[in-house]
C-alpha cells in the first residue's frame, strides 16, 4: 500500500504515532472478529481513514491557554509604561483611555466595548479557538471603572492592572489584580467568579467586596461589603498544589501575609477601604508610612519620608481626594508632627 504522505506527518511525536499505531491495530482486529463478512479490504479502509483523522485530531488541537499562563507571559507590562488608562486587547492593540471616558463596557458577547459614550471598538473574542485576554492598566495618578461582559463592575484604584476574558467561559469565571480594586458582582450560582493574585484567589458567585494587593507591599486585604466569599490560599506549611481555604462575613477584613503565608481576619468600618472609589480617604489610627504611600499612588507623586520615627506615627482623619496634594498635606500636617518640603518633582517630608 502506497505510505500517505502528509504535512501533518513531522509535526506528531513519537509517542503520540505509538499510541495512534496501536488505537488502529486494535480496531482492525476487532473489525476482523466481528465483522469477517465485509472482509479484510473493509478493515484496511477503516484503518486508513482513522490514520488520516488522527492526524488533523493531533495537529488541530489549540490547547486553551489558562489566565495564570497568560499573566505568566504578561509579567513584563509595565502599570505605569504610560500616565493614561490603557487598555490592551488580545490582538495587541493598545486603546489610551480618555479622562473624561467614565466607563468602559463590554457587550455581553464581549465583541463590542465601548468607551464612554465617544468611541466604541470591536474585537474578537477568540483567537484560533483559543481564548482571547485582556488586560486594563490603570497608572499612578488614575482610575477606571469597567464593565465587564457578565454584567459585574469593577472600579480599579492607582497602579492597579487586571486581566481578565473578553467573554467569560467555562465553569469559571476568572480575573487577575495587581493593586486594588472594589467588585461587584453579577450573580450566577452555576459559573463563581474568581479574583486571583499572588498565593490568594477569592471565590464569589454575586457580592460586593475589594482587594488591595500591591506587588510593593507584603499584604493582600479583602474587605466584604454584602454576600460571602471563600478565600484560598497558600499556606506556609502548604504544597505547591494545596491550598487552604477561609470564609468571611460581611463587615470582615481578612489579612494574607505573603511572605510567611499566614492569614487573620478582623471586623472593620467597611466604607473606610471603599471611600476611595468616592474621591476621599478614610483613615483611622493608620501610620503615616501606610497613608503617605495611598496619596503618593493617587496623585502619582513622590513622597519621600526622611524620619523613620515619624513613619510610624498614627493618623485618622478625612482627606478629600478632589483638593490638591498641597491641601491633603494640610490636613494631615494639622493633626501629626511633621513638616514638608517641595524639591523638584519629590515632597520630602520631615
Amino acid at each position: 500500500m502506497k505510505e500517505i504522505k502528509s504535512k501533518y506527518n513531522n509535526q506528531l511525536s513519537e509517542v503520540e504515532k505509538a499510541l495512534l499505531k496501536k488505537n488502529i491495530v486494535t480496531s482492525i482486529n476487532k473489525i476482523s472478529k466481528t465483522r469477517k463478512v465485509f472482509g479484510k479490504s473493509m478493515a484496511i479502509a477503516f484503518s486508513a481513514g482513522l490514520l488520516i483523522s488522527g492526524f488533523f485530531w493531533y495537529n488541530n488541537r489549540t490547547p486553551e491557554v489558562s489566565i495564570s499562563d497568560f499573566v505568566a507571559s504578561s509579567k513584563n507590562v509595565n502599570v505605569n509604561g504610560s500616565d493614561k488608562v490603557v487598555l490592551i486587547l488580545g490582538g495587541g492593540e493598545n486603546l489610551n483611555i480618555d479622562k473624561d471616558t467614565e466607563t468602559i463596557n463590554y457587550s455581553k458577547t464581549g465583541e463590542k466595548i465601548s468607551l464612554g459614550n465617544a468611541k466604541e471598538v470591536n474585537q474578537e473574542t477568540s483567537k484560533n479557538n483559543k481564548t482571547v485576554y485582556n488586560t486594563l492598566l490603570v497608572p499612578y495618578g488614575e482610575r477606571s471603572k469597567i464593565n465587564l461582559s457578565d454584567g459585574s463592575v469593577v472600579w480599579l484604584n492607582s497602579g492597579s492592572k487586571m486581566i481578565y476574558p473578553a467573554v467569560f467561559n467555562g465553569d469559571r469565571r476568572e480575573v487577575y489584580l495587581e493593586g486594588e480594586a472594589i467588585f461587584d458582582v453579577a450573580h450566577d450560582k452555576h459559573q463563581p467568579f474568581i479574583v486571583m493574585s499572588q498565593d490568594q484567589e477569592i471565590e464569589v458567585l454575586g457580592t460586593v467586596f475589594g482587594v488591595t494587593c500591591y506587588e510593593d507591599e507584603n499584604t493582600i486585604n479583602t474587605v466584604l461589603k454584602s454576600g460571602s466569599v471563600q478565600i484560598s490560599y497558600k499556606n506556609d506549611s502548604s504544597s505547591s498544589s494545596h491550598m487552604d481555604k477561609m470564609k468571611i462575613t460581611p463587615g470582615t477584613k481578612a489579612s494574607y501575609d505573603k511572605n510567611n503565608k499566614s492569614i487573620f481576619s478582623e471586623k472593620v468600618n467597611v466604607d473606610n477601604y471603599f471611600s476611595w472609589r468616592d474621591g476621599v480617604f478614610i483613615f483611622k489610627k493608620n501610620d503615616l508610612k501606610h497613608i503617605i504611600k495611598r496619596v503618593s499612588r493617587y496623585y502619582n507623586k513622590s513622597i519621600t519620608i526622611e524620619d523613620e520615627t515619624l513613619s510610624t506615627e498614627s493618623f485618622s482623619g478625612y482627606l478629600d481626594l478632589n483638593e490638591d496634594i498641597e491641601s491633603v498635606l494640610k490636613n494631615i500636617k494639622a493633626s501629626t508632627d511633621m513638616n514638608y518640603t517641595f524639591k523638584e518633582d519629590k515632597i520630602i517630608i520631615n
